[in-house]
């Protein structure tokens, strides 16, 4: 009777949770057709898939107490902390009240806030707005912070700060930072007050982060008895060379380069125009350089030489259809093949072009246009500092702007004029005079903006990355020892010749070492740039999940045979991804909201897992190739338990990973939990790894292969996780 119901509980349990990944992943793919108000309702808050959830609670409960688990108390706390959590998002969803509240400083106080169903609740308190403010980076107009000072009047009245994570709470209510008004008198507040469901879904997480670390040490853990000593794992701190064409004159490099260190504001920040320069010729050549010229002699030959620069064929088309629009027979245009008889060839044809792609490569090409013609009108150039008195802060204008009335004369006579008269030296080719009048716009600049600039560190730090990071050579490097090296070894194995490490594989071992430090330079050169750990994009978490891989081999390097081949394999398809698209994102102070160590935390902890997942994969192509190749059974045992001694560390780190994420949520923007695609590919993907740790209970585990072959399909959760939704399914998640 008892195997009966321990049979019953099992199976209900496995079924619910199919059922809910199931659901899950339609939902995400439905989302992207009918929006995410649709999914809500239909999915997400559907009483069926609350019900499954508290079903597969349940019937786990009653797995867990027939398995007799209260004798392994580590293991029973790491299952009780995800019921605590399912818990508390039930109080949250039956008994919280979320909503918003608009205050404005010229009205009176209000008792009330509108609820996400848009009905009003009546809070046991008034509120008003005392004053809010925008904090903007230094020497810029870009918004660090939106802070709310209101005043809480029941009897005594009460004073307090709201700000971009940064939470103010009374009497149960927490208010959060949400939006303001654009005359800078208004603020939008989040409203949330759920003390009980939070106080139950904290309780999980901090039960959760206890049990998993003790779980290392527990004597009968199924990881113990593979290796101790792996929880190390836990703490570690995570154009032809022969061209004759000739090209169009501009600066000298050495002027060029001098050039280059005026300081612009650009995306939102002070930086180098070097930085400016290399982005343009990126943007449109598709590399840093241009033949033999720098990225600055680009941006100054456009700047200074236009009537050279505008019959010059270095604008890069890609698109067939576009090239035939402007009449170009290769994939580089000339600036006036975009003008014809009839005006701007591309603006004709977006009047009647229907076809979507066509559309965006038609724009995409114009846009080029419009970059080239805003440089040299001298718009892009913001290079001039004027403080603002009614913002606080500076603000950069470029040649031709309108500049403050109230500004004094020498100060608009050098704006307007400081650049005619470079153009004029450079016009009787006298570089000497233009280094000159380059270094009294770099002094003008240092005078008016003073300590708003960047630092002199910071200043040359991002001189030497423009200069250091070029990753394609790094990422082919490793694509290439990854491959050939994974492919040798596998030969090697499948031959039964020696697992000796060769003097070749010594080699390869010693070459990750300036491998890392260069990706490592890499980063630590963008966080000094930056101000901030650099995890806030697509490129910066593939550098990091570079450096990761090629950790871990030199980490595994005694253990496992392919530990080189695979870490380079890894790591250079983590440098091809950050170079996708053909430029690496720009450099920008942070969102508001993204101003948190925990979004560091999170993001580190979920690529680091993701690269042990990617090991994994690995080892089972590899097992899959050894195992059709003949009885190999000793090899797939040994990448059997080097998998799953990685399968431990790669799914606790996911899921500290995906709470760490959802407390910086309820800090941030007061809810935890939001069904973003992102989020539910996350769980998704903990939910079918996590299956893998229960071999007693799913006995295919046990076998080698199925393990392998699970290991090598699983990781297609992981592709749609990071690449499905940042490029496909979409959400507040998807990197750009």
């Amino acid at each position: 009777m008892i195997n009966k119901l321990l049979k019953i509980s099992k199976s209900t349990t496995i079924i619910t949770m199919s059922l809910l990944i199931i659901i899950m992943v339609s939902a995400t793919i439905t989302e992207k057709t009918y929006g995410t108000s649709f999914v809500n309702q239909y999915f997400y808050s559907n009483p069926l898939f609350i019900a499954l959830w508290f079903v597969a609670a349940a019937s786990g409960i009653i797995y867990i107490l027939q398995r007799k688990l209260h004798r392994r108390i580590i293991t029973l706390c790491m299952h009780a902390s995800f019921i605590i959590i399912l818990a508390g998002a039930l109080i949250t969803h039956t008994s919280g009240l979320q909503g918003s509240i608009h205050l404005r400083m010229d009205e009176n106080p209000r008792q009330s806030f509108k609820t996400t169903d848009e009905t009003e609740h009546e809070l046991p308190f008034c509120i008003s707005l005392k004053e809010f403010r925008t904090e903007y980076y230094s020497g810029t107009t870009t918004p660090m912070d939106y802070v709310s000072t209101i005043s809480i009047h029941d009897g005594s009245d009460t004073e307090g700060t709201v700000s971009m994570n940064r939470i103010f709470k009374h009497k149960g209510y927490r208010f959060y930072q949400s939006g303001y008004d654009a005359d800078g008198k208004g603020s939008t507040l989040y409203v949330s007050h759920d003390p009980i469901g939070i106080a139950v879904t904290y309780t999980g997480y901090l039960l959760l982060f206890l049990s998993m670390i003790l779980f290392f040490f527990e004597k009968k853990s199924a990881f113990k008895k593979r290796i101790s000593a792996v929880f190390i794992l836990l703490i570690i701190p995570f154009a032809s060379l022969f061209a004759e064409n000739k090209l169009p004159p501009t600066l000298p490099a050495g002027t060029a380069e001098i050039f280059g260190n005026i300081r612009v504001n650009y995306n939102g920040r002070i930086a180098p125009l070097q930085t400016l320069a290399i982005d343009f010729t990126k943007k449109i050549y598709g590399e840093k350089s241009y033949e033999d010229l720098s990225a600055e002699q680009v941006l100054t030959g456009c700047f200074f030489y236009y009537d050279y620069w505008k019959e010059e064929p270095f604008i890069r088309i890609k698109s067939k259809y576009v090239q035939k629009v402007l009449g170009v027979e290769s994939k580089y245009a000339k600036l006036t093949d975009f003008i014809g008889t009839d005006g701007f060839k591309i603006d004709n044809k977006l009047k009647t072009e229907k076809d979507r792609k066509r559309i965006r490569e038609l724009e995409e090409a114009a846009e080029k246009f419009s970059l080239i013609s805003s440089l040299c009108t001298g718009n892009l150039l913001k290079i001039y500092p004027v403080f603002d008195n009614e913002k606080g802060a500076y603000t950069w204008y470029s040649i031709p702007d309108n500049l403050p009335s109230d500004i004094e004369r020498d100060k608009w006579l050098f704006i307007r004029y400081s650049m005619n008269y470079i153009a004029e030296k450079v016009a009787m080719k006298d570089f000497d005079g233009t280094e000159k009048l380059t270094d009294k716009i770099i002094k003008f600049q240092e005078k008016e903006a003073g300590n708003s600039l960047p630092s002199d560190t910071e200043f040359k730090a991002e001189r030497i990355y423009n200069s250091f990071a070029n990753l394609k050579l790094l990422a082919m490097f490793c694509l290439t020892i990854g491959i050939f090296g994974y492919i040798f070894q596998i030969y090697n194995v499948v031959k039964g010749k020696r697992k000796r490490k060769s003097g070749t594989n010594r080699c390869l071992f010693i070459l990750l070492f300036p491998t890392l430090g260069y990706v490592f330079g890499i980063i630590a050169l963008r966080w000094i740039i930056s101000g901030h750990i650099p995890v806030s994009n697509g490129f910066e978490t593939m550098l990091i999940m570079s450096v990761v891989s090629i950790l871990f081999s030199i980490i595994f390097y005694r253990r496992m045979n392919n530990s080189v081949s695979v870490g380079y394999m890894i790591s250079g398809l983590a440098l091809l991804v950050a170079m996708m698209g053909d430029s690496n994102p720009a450099i920008t102070p942070l969102m508001p909201v993204l101003s948190s160590p925990l979004l560091s935390i999170h993001v580190m902890s979920i690529m680091i897992s993701y690269s042990l997942f990617a090991i994994m994969m690995l080892n089972g192509i590899s097992a899959e190739i050894l195992h059709r190749s003949g009885n190999r059974s000793n090899e797939v045992c040994n990448l059997e338990n080097n998998s799953r001694i990685i399968l431990y560390p790669a799914v606790f780190l996911l899921v500290f990973g995906i709470f760490i994420g959802a407390i910086w949520a309820n800090v941030s923007w007061g809810r935890y939990w939001g069904w973003d695609p992102k989020e539910v590919w996350a769980l998704i993907t903990m939910l079918i790894y996590s299956s893998a740790l229960h071999t007693e209970s799913i006995r295919f585990f046990k076998s080698p292969m199925f393990f392998h072959r699970f290991c090598i399909l699983a990781f297609i959760s992981v592709l749609i996780t990071y690449f499905g939704v940042n490029f496909i399914l979409g959400g507040m998640h998807s990197y750009a």
